[in-house]
């Protein structure tokens, strides 16, 4: 396994990093099966672990934690947590505000029976918060020694750099990575937050490179195409009606004969496809099960020549991302109610 060092911090992490999404209700509540996986991880040389509190509403901590201490492994694991997303009906369990950051570090620290969180990551942008009182709010974390590092996820160029030049004049710490969605259907972010993170020195973990399960193989012309929790959660995402998802179904067709002819999984070339972009330290992987796990941790090991890039680049090209709802996140003022006359 590489490890690459994370944005300018001295942390070296796996290039693959194991999320946790799928540990809990939303995928598996099985301690047992929790441990297995994240233990094959380890032994594979993954050190990085992602989760986030509201996994299947902070379970997903909890069994990592419990898995973890389990394994013993809690020293030589480099853990991401975040925090952004509601919690309960209060309306100040969640965003960005000094006073929910403060809250709920302590309520992750507890579910993952730890002392300290290696990066804690927030989770959104939060436009109704300042940059400054977040940043004010993570370095006090830094310096109590509760987090290590902090950083984003999903924030768009712009306010990449806003809180960059924020923490250069109120002397604060600064985000050291950003979480960012990227896949060979979801390539926005070469268009403006990759270069902008090349610049600044920021690292970058990337999640859902399979496209949510679009480039798993089971999203296939020829078959029937399945039904999950996300495809019901999310019909923006997966109702083939839509016309954005129709072009996802015909290019994950062009990229499964690319992968044929390459000698590699659909999942292989996808994986590796983002692990080769030079501003990129470490990919999530998020399965479900060990067999899933299996499936993607060779991925490290594929290196895609120019000839397979440049056929990717015709396939879908540079900066575009066939539907915007895999985004991740939507400026507030694009919203209807905020372009028009009230």
């Amino acid at each position: 396994m590489e490890y690459r060092v994370l944005g300018r911090t001295g942390l070296k992490v796996s290039k693959l990093c194991l999320g946790t999404m799928m540990f809990g209700s939303w995928g598996t509540s099985d301690q047992g099966d929790v441990t297995k996986i994240i233990g094959t991880a380890l032994d594979a040389g993954v050190n990085f672990l992602d989760t986030s509190d509201n996994y299947s509403g902070g379970e997903s901590e909890e069994l990592v934690g419990k898995a973890l201490a389990d394994l013993g492994a809690r020293d030589r694991v480099v853990l991401a947590t975040k925090c952004h997303m509601p919690m309960g009906e209060d309306p100040n369990s969640r965003g960005n505000s000094r006073r929910w950051i403060f809250q709920e570090v302590e309520n992750s620290l507890r579910r993952l029976g730890t002392d300290w969180i290696d990066l804690y990551q927030i989770h959104r942008p939060d436009l109704t918060t300042d940059i400054d009182e977040t940043l004010g709010a993570l370095t006090d974390l830094v310096r109590a020694g509760k987090i290590r590092y902090f950083g984003t996820s999903t924030f768009p160029a712009h306010l990449l750099v806003e809180a960059h030049w924020t923490s250069q004049f109120r002397a604060r710490e600064r985000f050291v990575c950003e979480q960012a969605p990227y896949s060979l259907l979801v390539r926005g972010v070469e268009g403006d937050v990759l270069p902008v993170c090349e610049k600044l020195g920021t690292g970058v973990i990337t999640w859902s490179p399979l496209a949510g399960g679009w480039l798993s193989g089971t999203y296939r012309k020829d078959r029937e195409l399945p039904f999950t929790i996300r495809s019901f959660v999310l019909p923006e995402r997966y109702d083939m009606r839509l016309s954005e998802n129709q072009r996802k179904l015909e290019a994950v067709e062009a990229f499964a004969e690319l992968a044929e002819r390459t000698g590699v999984s659909l999942i292989e070339l996808s994986l590796a496809f983002v692990l080769q972009h030079p501003a990129v330290t470490s990919v999530i992987i998020g399965p479900r099960t060990a067999e899933h796990l299996d499936s993607q941790l060779s991925a490290a090991e594929v290196s895609l020549g120019a000839d397979v890039l440049d056929e990717i680049d015709r396939i879908v090209p540079p900066g575009v991302t066939l539907n915007p709802h895999d985004a991740g996140w939507r400026h507030p003022a694009l919203e209807d109610q905020a372009r028009r006359r009230r």
